[in-house]
């Protein structure tokens, strides 16, 4: 299973969620049909960008708690200090990738950044 976590600034659009999702994907050489889920932070759940990104691609959205996000976040490849500062955790959207994948999840694609959108893709253990 891979999901893809999202960070993003405050109202950003649905087309820039996507893109940025498209993007990772494309740099791994996947398609959108691989994806199962997208996942971000309990605060960025109610983001109408984020959501109808989500239903755009087919796919949930996962929101994942503060506690979750910060357990995962030991494995983040990236980190930028700004978004630390403001979140706990040092990529969002790598740290709710790995949170939303499960339990021994592997980080596939670090963060990509399109516009005010960071993308991270992470696999769950067993794939499918």
């Amino acid at each position: 299973m891979i999901v893809a976590g999202i960070g993003c600034r405050k109202g950003a659009a649905a087309a820039a969620v996507e893109a940025a999702v498209i993007a990772a994907l494309a740099a791994r050489g996947l398609g959108a049909d691989r994806l199962a889920a997208l996942a971000t932070s309990s605060s960025k759940g109610e983001e109408p960008g984020i959501k109808a990104a989500a239903a755009a691609l087919g796919v949930p959205l996962v929101t994942i708690a503060q506690g979750e996000l910060e357990a995962a976040g030991h494995g983040i490849a990236t980190k930028s200090e700004r978004v630390l500062a403001l979140t706990g955790v040092g990529s969002v959207a790598e740290a709710a990738a790995l949170a939303a994948a499960g339990s021994g999840a592997q980080l596939l694609a670090q963060r990509v950044v399109v516009g005010p959108v960071s993308c991270a893709l992470a696999q769950s253990k067993i794939a499918s």
